[in-house]
């Protein structure tokens, strides 16, 4: 289709205006422009029926995402765990929790995904242990100043008896950040950091044996073959020396609930205390992409100190063949900044948080991803781009919501101005469109390309998420994007578990027929088509290596941008906007004119 439009419509004759994106670096590296697809592994398939999610259903439906056209996939944590912190409470490193499976179904989910032409990345958690870890185990069996204690943060309290927290910190999770030991004779002992939930003690990172271990880790899983780690909370491993008192700013935020109890009590109430998220949901205040200086840094977070930990990293991985990538999950701002994280010699990539919780602004859109392309090519690195995950409302919900979102509150049957469905997705789909046009690499979670709202209606006696818990029910927490997603249609489970299956770990929604990949595969204009043909798009037009370059002369609701050869522009106002001549590549809605109606994005060549 050639849409026959005049040009630019108020300076048609104008210059593009190139951006900075030209510093992004030009190396060949298969993770620089890499579309990576995030698989949560208890929602994605489940081979056995007992309800969750495991590594044999992940394999078993591997080549429906290498039809989909992603490069790689990214699991989130399967490690051994007691499950009080979804599996980012780690007890073993270096093997798989019974529920997902044996380390021989990693493998042989390793060599499927190879054989099919994808990547894998695994979570890896290092800032902190379960308090079920065997280091843990024997530190706490250990004495005061023993080798075993220097792994992790204990310190002796404050006053006379030391009966006083040694600072104030206060936890992610609410409440203290430090927990007292209970030893064998019923005294009271030491305390130790925990920047997270009391069962996931901190480590310590200025402690030569702990880097030496986590070297190891990073082998075991390189000579099984992975192609890269995604690192858990990137910037908390290092605390300012001398552990010095901070109390956040008043708008910081806080997760709240919780508060500090003593090592000793049941195990199982720690489940309705933690909260299942990979990295500081809900702490970090806002991110200003316009922010050119540093805010004051919480003595916990971004330390200098990380930097030497991640220059090891990569040695390690430079010791294997192929290019293997270390993404880091850290949220600190400003983005020039959170860019001091992929150096050549550090991580290769970053989350780019700041690209998630831009608005449906075309002016801020625009303005973060100068920003991103700008703040991260300054060091030769590709900016990612994200817009859906396991800790977050999903985009085709989160886009058209009316009231405010803390992030990590989650919405539920009571929160103010839920979405319009309808809305939401035409923007979802709008909103992929654009960024799976630009240059560097793009995050899709799981279900996405189905066009997955939030599960909002879920009954409250089904909910698992402790926030839910430890709010007293004020907030609904995550379990709205992580419920089990459809493959199939008028299956009890929607092909989530096998052939008679009736469990899921989170229930579905009984209307999601219509999302499932089989309702959509080969429908033109479905959501799954969209993306297909954007990843086929992208990929033959090698957006992912281009550079964008702003068309001028269109209003402050539409971003107009070229990159490669490719024309796209989003139209985020109410008022259809007029096209320019080309052949139309792609459109996120059907078009019944030249013009680009509202919510709408299209490729032209």
């Amino acid at each position: 289709m050639t849409i026959e439009t005049v040009p630019d419509p108020e300076t048609p004759d104008a210059p593009v205006t190139e951006t900075a994106s030209t510093l992004v670096g030009t190396g060949g590296e298969w993770w620089r422009s890499a579309v990576i697809y995030q698989i949560y592994p208890r929602s994605f398939a489940d081979a056995n029926g007992d309800g969750i999610g495991d590594l044999p259903g992940i394999t078993s439906r591997l080549t429906a995402l290498a039809e989909l056209g992603v490069d790689a996939v990214w699991l989130s944590p399967f490690m051994t765990s007691p499950q009080h912190d979804a599996g980012y409470d780690v007890a073993d490193y270096c093997d798989v929790d019974p529920i997902f499976g044996t380390l021989a179904d990693f493998d042989l989910m390793l060599a499927r995904a190879h054989e099919l032409g994808l990547k894998v990345i695994v979570d890896l958690v290092p800032n902190h242990t379960s308090w079920d870890h065997e280091w843990f185990k024997e530190a706490l069996a250990a004495e005061p100043g023993s080798p075993e204690r220097d792994r992790y943060m204990f310190r002796d309290g404050r006053g006379p008896n030391g009966d006083e927290m040694p600072n104030n910190w206060e936890s992610v999770f609410g409440g203290p950040m430090w927990e007292r030991e209970i030893r064998a004779d019923g005294t009271l002992g030491q305390w130790y950091l925990h920047i997270f939930d009391k069962s996931q003690p901190d480590l310590n990172w200025e402690n030569p044996w702990v880097r030496e271990r986590f070297h190891d880790i990073l082998r075991f899983w390189l000579d099984r073959g992975v192609d890269g780690f995604r690192v858990d909370v990137a910037h908390g491993l290092i605390k300012e020396a001398g552990l010095p008192d901070y109390t956040p700013p008043a708008d910081a935020g806080s997760m709240g609930g919780g508060t500090g109890g003593v090592v000793g009590t049941d195990p199982a109430d720690a489940s309705i205390r933690t909260d299942p998220t990979g990295g500081p949901v809900g702490l970090e205040p806002g991110i200003d992409a316009h922010a050119d200086d540093d805010p004051p840094t919480p003595p916990y977070w971004a330390q200098d100190g990380v930097h030497e930990i991640y220059r090891a990293w990569h040695d390690v991985l430079a010791e294997y063949e192929g290019d293997r990538v270390l993404c880091a999950e850290a949220w600190v701002e400003p983005l020039t900044k959170l860019a001091r994280w992929v150096r050549p010699d550090e991580m290769h990539q970053a989350f780019n948080f700041t690209y998630l919780s831009a608005g449906w602004s075309a002016p801020e859109l625009r303005t973060v991803i100068d920003t991103s392309i700008h703040a991260f090519g300054t060091v030769g690195a590709p900016s990612t781009w994200v817009l859906s995950n396991h800790d977050v409302v999903r985009h085709a919900s989160r886009l058209a919501l009316t009231a405010e979102n803390p992030q990590g509150a989650g919405i539920g049957p009571d929160s103010p101005g839920l979405p319009d469905p309808v809305l939401g997705l035409r923007r979802a789909r709008a909103a992929t469109a654009l960024m799976l046009a630009l240059p560097g690499s793009a995050y899709v979670y799981q279900g996405e390309e189905l066009g997955l709202p939030e599960a909002i209606d879920l009954p409250d006696d089904a909910r698992q998420d402790p926030t839910w818990f430890r709010t007293n029910h004020e907030k609904y927490g995550r379990d709205g994007c992580r419920v089990p997603i459809p493959w199939e249609i008028g299956s009890p489970t929607y092909g989530f578990g096998p052939a008679g299956s009736t469990a899921s770990w989170l229930p579905q929604p009984g209307d999601w027929d219509a999302f499932a990949r089989a309702a959509q595969e080969g429908v033109p204009g479905s959501t799954l088509e969209l993306y297909k043909l954007a990843l086929s798009l992208r990929a033959r037009s090698a957006l992912g290596t281009g550079s964008v370059e702003w068309l001028p002369g269109y209003g402050d609701d539409v971003i107009a941008l070229r990159n490669n050869g490719v024309t796209v522009i989003s139209n985020l106002g109410s008022t259809p906007v007029e096209l320019p001549v080309g052949e139309l590549l792609l459109s996120s809605e059907e078009l019944h004119e030249a013009a680009l109606p509202a919510d709408t994005t299209v490729w032209l060549a």
